[in-house]
């Protein structure tokens, strides 16, 4: 009989000679005394004093789960709360909470998908964006990343009766915008949905950071579908799909991730809920997130760094090589920073790169600090400084 489990011992060789393995490293109480440029905490909410607070008061109310699906008894009026908030604050018509935003796209994607319907997807767009066009049972076109000639291609050459198109509004490693306004005239022309995954825009981009599509000017047309994460600026967990009222009813019918799963915890809800007041009330948390990006984009183009141009929070200082990349994240935490190292299949084979996260309260000091560490992995790869 042969070992069933050698075939997952060699794959694991061949990723550690490859530079591709990972491993997990836990977060002790209290941090690990580096400065967080990797996280998603983009507005600096998660341990904010009201959130917490507001979190611990709902799981002493409601109890440590939801205790079912949202079908059963999962729902509670902070669900509901943050539902209306959610829709009132991106100027939606409806909307509905998931546990993840994982599974929001997994929901909208697959609900709206079919045998008779072709997806249009960005290359580049999210694992869960993919993972969700292959369980659509639709027919997916894969498009060049900010295509829109692609996407229109596609869409008039189709077969099927109907179409979805499906976009990040901010992609999660390179840090830029969607063409939404174009992408949108072309689904307006075409009889095509248009799904946009706000994850990273929500709370960073736009008016009081309503996020690209409330931007564009594209809240209010009943053609936009918009999933959002509760997890990166509003600091709690979970996921909302945003839109007509007859998509929010076609997931409560038909949205397996909704009807299967445990909703939301009471206490996520809670705290995203909260976090999602101070963001409405706080604008200026916007324009500080904003600029501290702007401020660390400078310092790694100063010190010869290749870096994206970061239209919210995110940015990306390509490397090339998984060992080399693993090398800078390495020089960064000497230097008391802790940033992300992307990898394939995180990205393509040869763009390896140190993936970085403004926040909206990063101090000064640290956005200094930063700038050095980027001269040393610089030097480290004998890249010429700028200045």
């Amino acid at each position: 009989m042969s070992d069933p489990l050698q075939r997952l011992r060699d794959a694991y060789s061949v990723r550690t000679v490859s530079g591709l393995t990972r491993r997990l490293r836990p977060r002790p109480v209290g941090g690990d005394g580096l400065v967080d440029l990797a996280g998603n905490d983009y507005l600096g909410l998660s341990r904010d004093e009201r959130v917490v607070s507001a979190a611990a008061a709902a799981a002493l109310t409601w109890g440590a789960g939801a205790t079912g699906s949202r079908l059963v008894t999962g729902t509670t009026v902070l669900h509901a709360d943050l539902e209306a908030a959610l829709a009132r604050f991106a100027g939606a018509p409806d909307a509905l909470v998931f546990s993840s935003g994982y599974l929001a796209n997994l929901g909208a994607v697959t609900v709206l998908g079919g045998p008779d319907v072709l997806v249009v997807s960005d290359a580049v767009n999210h694992a869960s964006i993919v993972d969700a066009c292959r369980l659509s049972r639709s027919r997916v076109s894969i498009t060049p990343h900010r295509d829109v000639g692609a996407v229109e291609r596609a869409l008039a050459g189709r077969a099927e009766e109907h179409a979805v198109v499906v976009t990040d509004a901010l992609f999660s490693v390179d840090g830029d915008l969607a063409p939404l306004p174009d992408l949108h005239a072309v689904c307006r022309n075409y009889g095509a949905l248009l799904v946009v995954d706000e994850a990273h825009a929500l709370g960073v981009v736009g008016d009081r950071g309503r996020g690209a599509v409330y931007a564009a000017g594209l809240a209010a047309e009943p053609d936009v579908v918009r999933t959002v994460t509760l997890s990166k600026s509003l600091g709690s967990q979970g996921g909302a799909v945003l839109g007509a009222s007859e998509v929010i009813q076609e997931l409560i019918d038909r949205g397996r991730p909704f009807i299967f799963d445990t909703g939301l915890a009471p206490a996520s809800a809670a705290a995203a809920l909260t976090a999602l007041r101070i963001l409405a009330s706080t604008p200026e948390l916007v324009a500080t997130v904003r600029a501290r990006a702007s401020e660390l984009a400078w310092a790694a183009r100063s010190a010869g760094l290749t870096v994206t141009r970061p239209d919210g929070a995110v940015l990306s200082v390509t490397i090339g090589d998984p060992h080399a990349a693993l090398h800078a994240q390495a020089i960064c935490a000497e230097f008391g920073l802790k940033v992300g190292c992307f990898r394939p299949p995180s990205v393509p084979e040869g763009r390896a790169c140190l993936r970085l996260t403004a926040r909206a309260d990063l101090s000064d000091a640290e956005v200094a600090l930063a700038a050095r560490a980027f001269t040393m992995v610089a030097r480290s790869l004998r890249i010429p400084s700028r200045h």
